[in-house]
């Protein structure tokens, strides 16, 4: 081969869709369905091959499963639906020899992971979004000013370059296109951490008799405070049976507590293990800005996940759905700068993002108590009240149920005094987020207000400081 056709060889193929995806979760099938039905070119891609697309380690639990965007319609998705007879949460604290049934707000399902993902794959695919699997994106191309205006990738070997108007960062937890960027010239939050993010690892196990707990969502302290296990039934006899745990903790050793108490519940007895796979989901508050010239992040690539719970499917697809809509507005405009994105942000933190900080003050708070103290108390705490804090970042008990709780948690009254000090400091972050600037120039000044208000958190809780 001529030295010239060794060249034309290895030169990397081009193509130009309006808008680029990275990554065919629950955001970035949101995302690139919507800007599909606006009539525009959208490709994702995935780096899984085409039957593994879809395969991604999850609880299964669906909060929210009553309300999702009109992109992928609810429909498409109902199928997947394996359980929803689920409505209320039960939560094992052996420490008291206690288990709390806590109801959930709003409708519930367990779902099939796998086939949920085939399934919206399936709807974005039936707008017209163009998949690319077994694709690996190496790098983001940006232009002289910053932009971002495409991406590098390699698939099966063979390199190609995605040049768009548009990229939308779906690619999960700590994604590498972020590595890539430089966002010295813009809003985006580069305040993200390792520590911010848990480790979560799941097993599909068939039981040979159906559980008694099949209409709840079964939640349980690891040995350390550090993680939790989780049961959750995707029928009466098939349960996603997991854990999940800070990234700063040994993994095999919390693997291992998870292994003993599959062996201990009777119900386990003689139990297969159809599907092993683990992930990482942040555990964090939401990224002060997702937004940078020609670019937005999305979904776990975002911290758009409940802290407290894991659960980040229907913030996903929202989070996809109001990054999708100001690409349109950019792509109409032919104006990508962050002004014109800028509405994605405040979309978001006023739907659940503000809510999701606020939820985050808990989380530090948890790694500054001592782990029973903490179970003694929650195991004194009204279900519903513990519900309401799980799920709103905020909570009021009237005087009739603070005697009550205070009677039953005598020995726990400095947790329950740090609690209520801490739930003040949540109450500020979320007023003080739900004044999010309405233009990136806002931001700064906001931030320097938050971060005044995380130094209190830090001192009220007397935690290391998170960010």
């Amino acid at each position: 081969m001529s030295t010239q056709e060794q060249s034309a060889a290895t030169t990397p193929k081009t193509q130009s869709p309006d808008a680029v995806v990275v990554g065919a979760g629950t955001a970035g099938c949101y995302a690139a369905a919507t800007i599909a039905r606006a009539g525009y070119e959208v490709v994702i891609l995935e780096r899984k091959d085409e039957q593994e697309a879809g395969h991604i380690a999850c609880g299964d639990a669906l909060k929210g499963a009553d309300s999702f965007p009109e992109a992928i319609p609810k429909s498409k998705l109902e199928p997947a639906f394996t359980n929803t007879d689920v409505d209320h949460g039960r939560f094992e604290i052996p420490q008291e020899d206690t288990v709390l049934e806590i109801p959930v707000p709003g409708e519930l399902a367990v779902i099939d992971r796998w086939e949920y993902g085939r399934r919206i794959i399936d709807g974005a695919e039936d707008v017209g979004v163009d998949f690319r699997y077994d694709t690996v994106v190496k790098n983001v191309v940006q232009n002289d000013d910053g932009r971002v205006t495409g991406v590098e990738a390699i698939r099966k070997g063979d390199p190609i370059t995605y040049e768009a108007n548009i990229v939308i960062d779906a690619a999960g937890s700590l994604s590498v296109l972020q590595d890539n960027v430089d966002f010295s010239e813009s809003t985006f939050d580069t305040n993200v951490d390792y520590s911010h993010f848990c480790s979560a690892y799941r097993e599909i196990v068939e039981v040979e008799e159906p559980v008694e707990w099949d209409d709840a969502l079964v939640f349980k302290p690891t040995e350390r405070a550090a993680g939790y296990l989780w049961y959750f039934p995707r029928t009466e006899t098939e349960i996603n049976a997991g854990l999940g745990f800070q990234m700063t903790e040994e993994p095999m050793q919390l693997v291992d507590d998870l292994k003993r108490d599959l062996e201990t519940r009777p119900e386990f007895d003689g139990a297969e293990v159809e599907d092993k796979l683990g992930a990482a989901l942040p555990t964090r508050r939401p990224y002060d800005s997702a937004v940078h010239p020609g670019y937005m992040a999305i979904g776990d690539a975002a911290g758009h996940v409940n802290p407290t719970t894991g659960g980040g499917i229907a913030g996903a697809a929202y989070g996809g759905k109001y990054a999708a809509e100001r690409a349109i507005e950019a792509l109409e405009t032919d104006d990508y700068g962050e002004d014109v994105l800028w509405e994605y942000n405040q979309k978001v933190m006023d739907h659940f993002g503000a809510r999701y900080a606020a939820l985050d003050v808990y989380n530090i708070l948890s790694t500054a108590v001592d782990v029973d103290d903490l179970m003694g108390l929650l195991a004194a705490m009204p279900g519903d009240k513990l519900a309401e804090a799980l799920y709103s970042g905020s909570t009021d008990i009237g005087l009739k149920l603070k005697l009550e709780s205070l009677v039953k948690s005598r020995g726990h009254w400095g947790t329950i005094w740090n609690l209520y000090k801490t739930k003040r400091r949540a109450d500020e972050l979320l007023a003080h987020y739900e004044n999010y600037p309405t233009s990136p120039e806002g931001l700064a000044g906001w931030q320097d207000r938050r971060d005044e208000l995380m130094e209190t958190v830090y001192e009220t809780t007397g935690a290391d400081p998170k960010y």
